[in-house]
């Protein structure tokens, strides 16, 4: 997964700092900024978007722009092109572009565009003036003002059109730390969002997977140390999940958690079956053969013949089998995450997080 932030010349810069160094041990390799918000003043402009472009290219993380011909003359910057110097490695287009400059200017960037507002006359334009459309990501808005957001089905309808021209698309969760002024009440793309901002990582993962989007990424200025830590495993492509291993069972089963689990690529919609498990445990005599409920981790011992090892996690309630033991379960607060192990994504089995 390809998650990122959000920076902001409005925040001071010691603490933009503190964020960026955040954002690298987490694996971040994108930040958005706006450089159109009103009620940002700085003294320097100029300096303090250089001072940001560097702190950003010193870490690994490439900038994305919100730009306009208005910024340019605020920066006194003469062109595009001095300010992929800086270490803008990509920009975000709302207005004030001809077809032709877009595409001249997506020669230099990777060019970010408003996809509610996109339409298909503008994409014929482009590709008339020769755009080579991977160098283009259309990025939803963030929305500061509750109620104005976009609903969760509307940001993938639009995903799935935009998706057939081939076009990448991006949009924003809000924050559960600190949230950008003057409202301080999120910065979503999907209204709902707005309403649950504990659940940070989940709307991140519910973008890409149930909506489409193959960028995604923080709104608000800061998140938890909690969801950084989610972030960095996100970025590994690893979801992280608290697991009550069963007691008195006369095995061992501690070994489940020194790895890192994938679904096969055929996977169940009952059933996450681990890949990596069938190696890890010759013999394993039954026990504990009960009922699965959600979220059951299970084992399948000996009865089960050539798939004797394999760790299992119950994506829905069912029945016992003599030939599966139950050896634990996730904690139901990170229940919501099984839906996204799947594909590419990785599960690591914690106990006592």
């Amino acid at each position: 997964m390809d998650a990122g932030i959000s920076l902001f010349l409005g925040t001071p810069p010691k603490q933009n700092e503190q964020i960026i160094e955040k954002a690298r041990t987490a694996n971040v390799k994108y930040a958005f900024t706006s450089l159109q918000i009103p009620e940002e003043t700085v003294g320097d402009y100029e300096s303090a978007v250089k001072k940001l472009a560097y702190k950003c290219k010193d870490a690994g993380i490439g900038l994305i722009a919100d730009i306009s011909p208005e910024t340019l003359k605020k920066m006194c910057c003469p062109s595009l092109k001095e300010i992929r110097n800086w270490g803008i490695t990509s920009v975000r287009l709302d207005y004030g572009y001809s077809a032709r400059e877009t595409v001249e200017i997506s020669r230099q960037f990777t060019v970010f565009l408003n996809a509610s507002t996109i339409t298909g006359k503008e994409i014929l334009e482009w590709k008339n003036e020769g755009a080579e459309l991977s160098r283009f990501v259309a990025c939803h808005n963030f929305y500061p003002k509750p109620y104005t957001g976009l609903s969760g089905e509307k940001v993938k309808e639009i995903n799935g059109w935009l998706k057939g021209f081939g076009l990448q698309t991006m949009a924003f969760v809000p924050g559960d730390g600190v949230l950008r002024g003057p409202l301080q009440e999120g910065l979503p793309t999907v209204e709902e969002h707005r309403f649950h901002k504990e659940d940070v990582l989940l709307h991140l993962l519910s973008l890409h997977y149930d909506l489409g989007c193959d960028k995604v990424a923080i709104g608000d200025i800061d998140v938890s140390d909690r969801v950084w830590k989610g972030i960095g495993n996100l970025n590994e492509g690893i979801i992280e999940v608290e697991a009550e291993m069963e007691s008195g069972l006369a095995s061992d089963y501690g070994y489940i958690t020194e790895g890192i689990h994938h679904d096969r690529v055929d996977g169940s919609s009952y059933l996450f079956r681990s890949v990596e498990s069938r190696g890890y445990k010759e013999k394993v005599s039954p026990e504990n053969c009960a009922k699965r409920r959600e979220g059951s981790i299970c084992i399948s011992n000996e009865r089960y013949l050539r798939y004797e090892g394999e760790l299992e996690i119950a994506r829905r309630d069912l029945p016992e089998d003599e030939r599966v033991n139950v050896v634990g379960r996730i904690v139901p607060d990170d229940l919501k995450y099984i839906p996204f192990i799947q594909k590419e994504m990785g599960v690591r089995i914690c106990t006592g997080k």
